[in-house]
């Protein structure tokens, strides 16, 4: 069970909140660059709260600004794309990428005063198929994040992005909960459907696993294992990472390179981005003839986009559907959970919990279990981070130094039940590859 007031710290992430400063300390996902053209229409986004819009300008730079123009307050969204920056459509102030006035036109020249005016605008990278804003306070800000999956060449990594009627929490949260898998995913396939030389049926023949947890410099991680074959143990191994990325257990260690990032756009509404290597070996998504398992066939259709703030990366099956529920596939035992699709069987279970707001779940009407146990420690690691930034602005290590990314890959692998959890971690880490040339490090 959790307080209210500690739950208010997890979700809340509007500006001058102890979270949502706190993650103002990061680079944060704004957008796919292929969502912005030169000279085109702006795009409404919201972040942590705040109503921003994104442009690309004449020479391909990209700008992020509060969507109010500074002169009367009119929403730059509907201001003009043109020669090198955007235009508010009420009085025809023009503004470039880093918010410098360029014209105030129906002021006399004599009257002008561009040099004393400027648009609230941030920082802008791309990085890893992803525009990155930085909206904190520091003139210059930390380094971008250096997850393994963001050093891949672009032609082999995948990138897709969905929105979620939740906090980003409940998102987060379902990419940290091992033992759903065995459930919400696979309930209804029995370990000799799927092909028996493949480790990932361990996973269906004992669908209880132990856990060990531990809090490391980027965050939180874990070991879900169970009995293999004789003398061995199945592990599955997963991370959070602040601010809010989680790397899955859902695949073989040895090419396991996949970040999951649940972005806020307000305490309500989350953007989950999903970027990973093409190549990599995900566990159980077929049967041993090569069909798809029910449920587990990819499905990620979106309603056509809207220019409202939350009008962007909409699936098809939703709250108002059901989720495309179909209940006599269900009734059968085909399907454990009736709805198509593992992103969307998460969907349907993150957005369906309830709370004294939309969006957000009353976490003191849980009753945790030893199998939340990595739940658990990763909210009061968050919370402690809140905290400290709030009492004295520091920060947590990840934040001027990425590169402790390196020690953190997720996936499943089968060795000795004599070795410690830890030491197997480390040896793999050490004979794992990285196709960028990635420097992968064990934690310590």
């Amino acid at each position: 069970m959790l307080s209210m007031e500690h739950n208010d710290i997890l979700t809340r992430v509007g500006p001058g909140t102890p979270l949502g400063e706190l993650m103002r300390e990061y680079w944060i996902p704004a957008c796919l660059p292929s969502e912005l053209k030169p000279d085109a229409t702006p795009t409404r986004l919201k972040l942590l709260g705040e109503k921003l819009i994104a442009f690309r300008d004449t020479e391909g730079r990209i700008g992020i600004l509060d969507h109010r123009c500074p002169h009367r307050c009119a929403s730059m969204f509907f201001g003009r794309n043109e020669e090198g920056g955007i235009r508010c459509a009420y009085h025809g102030w023009k503004f470039d990428v880093e918010g410098n006035c360029l014209d105030q036109p129906n002021l006399p020249e004599d009257a002008r005063f561009t040099d004393r005016v400027k648009a609230k605008a941030y920082k802008v990278a791309e990085k890893g198929g992803i525009v990155w804003v930085y909206m904190g306070k520091r003139k210059v800000p930390p380094p971008l994040p250096a997850l393994e999956v963001l050093s891949l060449p672009d032609d082999e990594r995948m990138v897709m992005c969905h929105m979620r009627d939740c906090n980003w929490l409940q998102s987060l949260e379902g990419d940290i909960d091992t033992s759903h898998f065995g459930f919400l995913h696979a309930g209804a396939v029995q370990p000799d459907d799927v092909d028996p030389d493949t480790m990932h049926r361990y996973g269906l023949l004992n669908r209880t696993p132990r856990y060990h947890v531990k809090e490391t410099d980027w965050g939180t991680m874990y070991d879900a294992y169970r009995p293999a074959d004789p003398g061995n143990y199945f592990h599955r191994f997963a991370h959070f990472m602040f601010p809010f990325f989680a790397l899955v257990p859902d695949g073989t260690f040895g090419n396991m390179i996949q970040a999951t990032l649940s972005v806020p756009l307000d305490d309500s509404h989350t953007m989950t981005y999903v970027t990973a290597w093409k190549k990599r070996d995900i566990a159980l998504r077929t049967l041993k003839d090569g069909s798809f398992i029910p449920g587990a066939a990819p499905t990620m259709s979106y309603l056509p986009d809207t220019t409202d703030w939350l009008g962007r990366w909409r699936l098809k099956g939703n709250r108002g559907n059901d989720y495309l529920i179909d209940r006599e596939e269900q009734a059968s035992g085909k399907s454990y959970s009736g709805i198509q699709g593992i992103g969307q069987q998460d969907q349907a279970m993150v957005e369906s919990m309830e709370g004294p707001k939309e969006g957000i779940v009353d976490r003191s009407f849980e009753n945790l279990a030893a199998s939340d146990r990595m739940i658990a420690i990763t909210r009061r690691r968050i919370i402690a981070a809140a905290q400290a930034h709030a009492k004295d602005g520091s920060v947590p290590a990840t934040v001027d130094r990425p590169e402790l990314a390196r020690g953190a890959r997720g996936g499943s692998f089968v060795c000795s039940d004599s070795v410690d959890w830890l030491d197997a971690y480390a040896e793999q880490m050490r004979k794992a590859q990285s196709p960028a040339g990635f420097l992968l490090q064990a934690a310590e």
